[in-house]
């Protein structure tokens, strides 16, 4: 029997959403960035049968955290824990873009 994970994206990982859905609808097209929305959410809800399938990102290793996973959805990087039979979503981030002080401010205070 396959375990189902509950899917929560937090505030600030839904912003993120919005931002890059907005960026995407001003500098390109609303249909590219509705197939990227809808594309970064497919990625997300998969997550739900198969949670472990992500890694540690680089930037969190190296200062010893552990407990954060990411799925891509290139170039979009997706920022998750784990707690028990749920997951937390807390960044969507550009992979183009320097992660690292992003990553500790966000996720150390969480």
């Amino acid at each position: 029997m396959v375990k189902h994970f509950e899917v929560f994206i937090v505030e600030d990982a839904d912003r993120d959403l919005f931002d890059i859905y907005s960026y995407i609808a001003r500098h390109d097209s609303v249909e590219n960035a509705e197939y990227v929305f809808a594309a970064i959410q497919d990625t997300i809800l998969g997550l739900s049968n198969l949670p472990s399938r992500g890694h540690v990102p680089p930037e969190l290793e190296s200062i010893g955290i552990f407990e954060y996973l990411e799925i891509h959805f290139k170039p979009y990087r997706v920022i998750y824990q784990i707690r028990e039979n749920e997951i937390y979503i807390h960044c969507i981030l550009d992979g183009r873009r320097s992660l690292q002080e992003l990553l500790q401010e966000r996720l150390i205070r969480s």
